[in-house]
């Protein structure tokens, strides 16, 4: 049961500084546990539904808590599908709450072009 708490490395801080080092971590495990072809850009993905739930048991395992439903219900709801930055920024502008709808236009003004910089300001202004 000890193995069941033990981190692989780092997880992912709030504030994303160690987001480099985490993404290249995150690629070693996927590699060694022949996973890779989750994290690939092709559409011939061949890992199974078990494949596809142990990286997201991985990914939730190894990202602050905080970022933990920010980050992963997004992922969750389109495993199976190639999306776009501009889905991604869709998804994230739509996740903000209905109380908070003037901040989500303030950000849709922004406009951001890339999902990591959008995700990076909203760290950035949690800290």
């Amino acid at each position: 049961m000890s193995n069941l708490n033990k981190l692989d490395f780092t997880t992912l801080e709030v504030s994303g500084r160690n987001y480099l080092k985490w993404v290249q971590d995150g690629k070693l495990h996927f590699t060694v546990k022949n996973l890779h072809p989750i994290i690939e850009d092709k559409m011939d993905n061949s890992v199974d539904e078990s494949g596809k739930a142990t990286a997201m048991i991985f990914i939730r395992r190894h990202i602050h808590d905080a970022l933990q439903t920010d980050l992963s219900n997004p992922i969750t709801s389109h495993c199976n599908e190639n999306l776009t930055e501009k889905d991604l920024l869709e998804e994230t502008y739509l996740s903000f709450s209905t109380t908070n709808i003037v901040l989500q236009q303030q950000y849709r003004a922004q406009k951001f072009t890339e999902f990591l910089d959008l995700i990076f300001a909203l760290l950035f202004a949690e800290k």
